[in-house]
């Protein structure tokens, strides 16, 4: 299976010592010069996280069309947007419009959203579950719509009063090929095969809100394996994607072992608890010298089995730091589990 790895930023953004993103404009134009950084590397894909209420990026279709235009290979994603925020039509012609500015590079990924500081913030959003409905079901149902949305479907009809006739209108602009790229945010294996019953690629993060007892890669790879047995049941045309998120720290200088080297020892493990009332299994930090990380890497069972891996960087170190971060894995890390560079890759974009 061909490879493909990418970047995952969070977007943090804070007024402290050490940190080279105090402010939000930093955040924003960091996550752009990464993305270019990234691209000149060689690194497949550039994603950012969204979160609201938060120091954090929030609203993603300005920056992923601003990246678009900064870039002209790497694939920008999202990891992922919280559809309980989301207006679904609104949605669909920002994220067309940032698609089209990309010539069809956007992987969109969405989902119920992860726990969240604010107390249904979504509703502070004008969004509010119907009766008898959860967030959950409402962050679906406006999927649903932004998927039927993009796709083409009517959606309002026209004014006869203005056009003299009523006609079904579909959302303008519209990017062919979009649906193909809209990725569900998976955290457990029944999720998983809901998403491959609706055609989505899946994603799954450092995070799985399940626990059996098992290793997390092997939880994962088992979440990956359901959902590729259910794509197939489904009948669906095309192969899909899959993703998994690591956190992957080379330690090369010293500056690397003044911010990660106790970490090295803190996170090697997986970690158990709860996590909004449900027993949750975390992945482990993948820190240590290239070497020895790129050889637990290619044993992980779910970065064997996905086809994107992405890395998660602490984007506060500013774009130097993570290029260089980004580098020392494309030179001796992923190759270990099957990556080569864009430029010699055959997997057509």
């Amino acid at each position: 299976m061909e490879k493909s790895i990418g970047f995952l930023s969070f977007g943090h953004y804070q007024d402290v010592p050490g940190s080279r993103t105090p402010t939000a404009r930093e955040a924003l134009v960091q996550s752009i010069e990464l993305a270019v950084a990234a691209e000149e590397i060689g690194i497949d894909q550039a994603s950012v996280r969204v979160h609201h209420f938060a120091r954090q990026l929030a609203s993603p279709f300005p920056l992923l069309a601003a990246m678009a235009a900064r870039t002209s290979r790497i694939e920008l994603g999202t990891g992922i947007i919280d559809m309980r925020y989301e207006n679904p039509l609104s949605m669909a012609e920002q994220a067309a419009a940032a698609d089209l500015i990309s010539a069809g590079r956007l992987q969109l990924g969405v989902s119920r959203g992860s726990p969240e500081s604010s107390l249904r913030g979504y509703e502070a959003f004008g969004h509010v579950p119907a009766d008898g409905e959860t967030d959950a079901d409402m962050a679906r149902r406006h999927t649903a719509l932004f998927r039927s949305a993009i796709a083409g479907d009517a959606v309002a009809t026209s004014d006869p009063r203005m056009t003299g006739w009523s006609s079904p209108l579909a959302i303008e602009p519209l990017s062919p090929g979009l649906g193909e790229r809209i990725w569900w945010g998976s955290g457990t294996r029944a999720t998983a095969t809901w998403t491959a019953e609706q055609g989505m690629n899946l994603m799954s993060s450092t995070l799985l809100t399940e626990d059996t007892g098992v290793p997390f890669d092997e939880l994962q790879a088992e979440q990956i394996a359901l959902y590729r047995e259910a794509w197939a049941a489904a009948g669906h045309a095309r192969e899909p994607r899959v993703s998994v998120s690591r956190s992957v720290i080379p330690i090369t200088t010293d500056e690397d072992v003044r911010y990660f080297g106790v970490r090295a020892q803190q996170d090697s493990r997986d970690q158990v608890g709860l996590l909004d009332g449900v027993q949750s299994r975390f992945g482990k930090s993948y820190v240590g010298e290239p070497d020895v990380i790129a050889a637990q890497l290619a044993g992980d069972a779910a970065v064997r089995a996905a086809d994107t891996v992405l890395l998660t960087v602490p984007n506060q170190l500013g774009v130097d730091y993570n290029a260089r971060l980004l580098r020392t894995v494309a030179d001796h890390v992923a190759p270990a589990f099957g990556w080569a560079p864009a430029h010699v890759a055959t997997r057509p974009r």
